[in-house]
């Protein structure tokens, strides 16, 4: 054993150490007297904070001062925090085009860039802060992988623009526009005023749901996923974050102390009775991967047989985030949950104490209010996150299904190869009520990357056909989407699917209530399209994006980039 193992260090400054101590570590320390460690920092707990600030999107624009404040509150706590960057793209920006690919993409690559510097430079704690849809999950994987004390921070909510509006308010203008409903002016002004600063897109998108999800699996402080992007609330989080590792590491509890299989049966209550995100689905499977939590599908469809929806937020309700974090945020909602008996009270959080310890003292919603309803009027009974099976599913598809839509439809297949191809035919008006959308080869690996569909579905929103037009697809939704819609369909084309058979004219049934999607044929006149159906076209050049389609797996799986579970 060497003089540095022996070494009396500080509890939880076990990567440090090794990194900074003895005679041999002195090239290390002479570089970090260059970036301002002083004699006295070298004996400290080193906290990495994983900011994703960025310009690339509202989302993260103001994440440097929320990261800044998140290692003054460490500083203070007696640790000695490091910032460093990891990338964020943006949805909202690249949605439609083929830049979209590269979304789920990122989610990966934040979570490996993540676990490369905490790993590398030996912190012995950190912090992550993420604002748009796949920062999140990101972090939360690089936290579950390097299992040292971490607490996550939401960039936090922007609010409405002029006329409570949002980004998806400018997607379906777009539709609008395209049939007359919307005029050139108009659609102008509401693209002007929809954005007017920092923050996460405004309704029960998937940043927001993705934030109040990991506060109810205990990764973040009370409350971090209910404060505006730019609100003092907002800046008081972060510093309580820093303070917070510094005492997870006296505690020594990581996020293996944490996430359990409850705490995932935590996020996904919350996560139903918020009307949340489908990508909550995809995003917490993966999540329980990296954290090696056993989690499937079909423990959404459990769940939600006893969990109702209760939020009326967008896309599908009225209201925007914004408007909930005036009312108290999430909080209330998990302490009603809570006393229900719908929440595991005793799971552990990043503040030392059990869910039910942190709810204790939770005020009730004010008297009056519309957002959150009660339990004996629920918007839905049961979840709106719906698991379909079928000879289109075998393996499974999610629904997003809130009742406004109906629970069954039935209609005649038109059949495009592409987003782009889809949008075109809604814009010119060739696709009519009583038809399916099908979208295909935009899975995971046929994308690849798994590229969401809010164009398509907010061009069949503004254009009038959300109650009379369906959609599926082995791609994916954005928060933003609503409809009758299923995405997630598996096995995807590219992997032969049943999707990838569909020809124009079929008749397709999607029925909520049974949990089936159908196509209308038999299974002898099926098995004989799967085997005169042709192969994969090209791979993507050379790049991430062929890295991507190589090593991912299923989206039932959660679309992790190793094809293996966790048992094998």
């Amino acid at each position: 054993m060497t003089d540095k193992e022996n070494k009396n260090t500080p509890p939880g400054r076990t990567y440090s150490s090794i990194v900074v101590d003895g005679v041999e570590q002195a090239p290390s320390r002479a570089m970090l007297r260059a970036v301002g460690f002083t004699e006295e920092d070298f004996s400290r707990s080193q906290i990495g904070i994983a900011s994703t600030w960025s310009m690339v999107t509202p989302c993260n624009m103001h994440i440097n001062t929320l990261a800044d404040e998140a290692a003054a509150g460490a500083n203070s706590a007696g640790g000695k925090a490091v910032i460093f960057n990891t990338i964020t793209v943006s949805d909202g920006i690249s949605m439609g085009t083929p830049g979209m690919r590269y979304s789920l993409v990122s989610r990966e690559v934040i979570a490996d860039s993540i676990e490369t510097v905490v790993g590398a430079e030996g912190f012995d704690g950190f912090v992550t802060v993420g604002g748009c849809d796949k920062n999140m999950p990101g972090c939360v994987m690089a936290m579950a992988r390097m299992n040292r004390p971490s607490v996550f921070v939401y960039g936090g909510t922007i609010r409405p623009g002029a006329k409570r509006r949002d980004i998806v308010s400018v997607f379906e203008a777009v539709g609008g526009a395209s049939s007359g409903r919307v005029s050139e002016a108009e659609l102008l002004e509401v693209e002007q005023t929809a954005i007017p600063g920092p923050g996460s897109c405004g309704g029960m998108y998937t940043a927001n749901t993705m934030a109040c999800a990991i506060e109810a699996l205990g990764l973040s402080l009370p409350n971090s996923s209910g404060q505006d992007a730019v609100s003092d609330a907002k800046m008081a989080d972060c510093r309580r974050a820093g303070e917070a590792v510094v005492e997870l590491l006296r505690r020594d509890i990581k996020p293996s102390d944490i996430l359990s299989r409850e705490a995932f049966e935590n996020a996904i209550t919350v996560v139903i009775a918020l009307g949340g995100s489908t990508n909550a689905v995809l995003h917490l499977l993966a999540m329980a991967y990296e954290a090696r939590v056993p989690l499937e599908l079909d423990d959404f469809t459990r769940i939600g047989a006893r969990v109702p929806v209760l939020a009326d937020l967008r896309p599908s309700g009225h209201y925007a985030m914004s408007e909930l974090v005036e009312i108290g945020g999430v909080m209330p909602l998990m302490k009603m949950l809570l006393d229900q008996g719908l929440l595991h009270g005793g799971c552990m959080t990043v503040t030392g104490r059990t869910m039910a310890e942190n709810l204790a003292d939770t005020a009730p919603y004010p008297d009056g209010q519309k957002i959150v309803r009660g339990f004996d009027r629920p918007i839905k009974k049961d979840s709106h996150l719906v698991i379909l099976y079928g000879n289109l599913a075998p393996e499974g598809a999610v629904a997003k299904i809130t009742g406004k839509e109906g629970t069954s439809f039935t209609g005649s297949a038109r059949v495009f190869g592409s987003e782009e191809e889809a949008l075109q035919a809604i814009l010119d008006g060739a696709v009519v009520a009583g038809n399916v959308v099908v979208i295909r080869g935009e899975g995971p690996v046929g994308g690849p990357g798994m590229r969401e569909m809010l164009s398509p579905t907010s061009a069949i929103m503004g254009k009038g056909l959300g109650d009379s037009v369906a959609l599926i697809t082995d791609g994916r939704f954005s928060g933003g989407s609503h409809g009758f819609v299923v995405g997630h369909v598996t096995p995807e084309a590219a992997a032969g699917g049943p999707i990838g058979v569909i020809e124009d004219g079929d008749t397709i049934t999607i029925d909520a209530e049974s949990r089936v999607l159908d196509l209308d044929i038999s299974a002898e006149a099926l098995e004989q399209r799967l085997k005169n159906r042709t192969g994969p076209g090209e791979p993507p050049p050379p790049g991430v994006l062929q890295k991507y389609a190589r090593l991912v797996g299923s989206a039932s799986r959660g679309a992790v980039t190793i094809k293996t579970s966790p048992a094998e």
